[in-house]
């Protein structure tokens, strides 16, 4: 067994948040030109809202100023218009999640002017607290340094990493038997992978590459390159989309003919971003993802970004089974796998020697 190795842990919300909150000692952005001016009044600058509260829009209009009209724009879309200084109101209720620039392009009939003001929308929600019932246990390839993992058809469909040592393979469900297995090139890191009809897509770390095969023969058909994040961590299909995490809270729903994004998606729970998100799984409507480095599955939906579950693993494996200190990195929990039509839910981790079948149950 090779020895383990870590990724390391990408904050990709950190910029973004970085730049945003940079903007927070600007209130708006708007021409100088006339003296006084309109500014925006409500909401402050970076002011955060649960999904579902109403942002009042606002404006503090000089005395002895004419607003002939004011337009209003979230992330780009108009959400309303007024033929004055008039406060709107917009329900967040159908937001996805994250930071959100709000746009006022206000006119006093000789000039506009265009005001700007972040905020962030958060989940109020708290997640659902879930344990496990443990049903099962499979022998799993020690030398497996898990990435991906998917049922289809009585076998699972695994792709592991670590340089110079990554593959994609099919695997026997009760003997934990390689039945299949390619390869990749030395220069891939190989990440998470899922079945797309009769092609498999999988992803690559830091490369910036996927790599499309044949599900059958393994012949690889072609690469792609990321259209936005820089590295890739877990992937799953939904049917439509692919769903690709690249270790912050974000996710990237992919066209599945041109691997390109369609858009993206931030990841909350009641205390803010979840970071580290990594392999995934498409289950009745759900996202399921393991959170690297914890025995946390978050359950997310998929429209919103809000995290509706959160199921402990803890105890599948003994608290610090790999002991050396090339190996401790392999004491994480990644690998989720879906029989749709048996109702069965597999989980494992990284070189661990068994695979399970668990069942999800409300902790009490």
């Amino acid at each position: 067994m090779h020895s383990g190795q870590v990724k390391k842990i990408l904050n990709k919300a950190i910029p973004a948040a970085c730049l945003l909150f940079s903007m927070m000692f600007v209130l708006s952005c708007k021409d100088n030109s006339s003296n006084p001016s309109v500014s925006v009044k409500t909401p402050e600058a970076g002011q955060a809202f649960n999904r579902g509260e109403e942002i009042k829009i606002s404006l503090d209009i000089p005395n002895g100023m004419n607003v002939t009209s004011a337009k209003y724009l979230l992330d780009g879309k108009e959400v309303g218009s007024k033929d004055n200084g008039e406060a709107i109101s917009v329900n967040t209720g159908e937001l996805p999640l994250g930071f959100k620039l709000i746009t006022a392009v206000v006119d006093n009939g000789v000039e506009k002017d265009t005001l700007t003001v972040n905020v962030e929308i958060k989940s109020g929600l708290k997640p659902a607290l879930y344990g496990y019932q443990l049903l099962n246990t499979m022998p799993h390839d020690t030398s497996a340094y898990t990435q991906g993992l998917e049922y289809h058809n009585g076998k699972f469909l695994e792709s592991t990493g670590q340089n110079k040592h990554s593959t994609l393979r099919w695997v026997d469900v009760k003997s934990g038997k390689v039945l299949q297995q390619v390869k990749l090139e030395d220069r891939y890191f190989g990440e998470g992978a899922t079945l797309v009809g009769d092609k498999v897509v999988m992803l690559t770390y830091q490369s910036n590459s996927g790599l499309v095969y044949d599900a059958k023969s393994f012949k690889q058909l072609g690469t792609f390159a990321y259209s936005t994040s820089r590295e890739g961590w877990g992937l799953c299909f939904d049917g439509q989309q692919l769903i690709m995490s690249d270790g912050s809270n974000r996710l990237y729903f992919m066209n599945k003919d041109t691997y390109r994004d369609e858009r993206t998606m931030e990841v909350y729970d009641n205390n803010g971003p979840v970071d580290s998100l990594n392999e995934l799984e498409y289950i009745d409507g759900k996202i399921y993802a393991n959170v690297y480095t914890k025995n946390t599955i978050v359950v997310i939906d998929p429209l919103s970004g809000v995290v509706e579950k959160q199921i402990d693993l803890t105890g599948l494996l003994p608290e610090n089974y790999f002991t050396e200190e090339n190996d401790k990195f392999n004491n994480v929990l990644n690998g989720i796998a879906w029989d749709k039509a048996g109702k069965r839910l597999f989980v494992t981790g990284k070189k661990w020697p068994h695979l399970f079948e668990i069942r999800i149950q409300a902790k009490k």
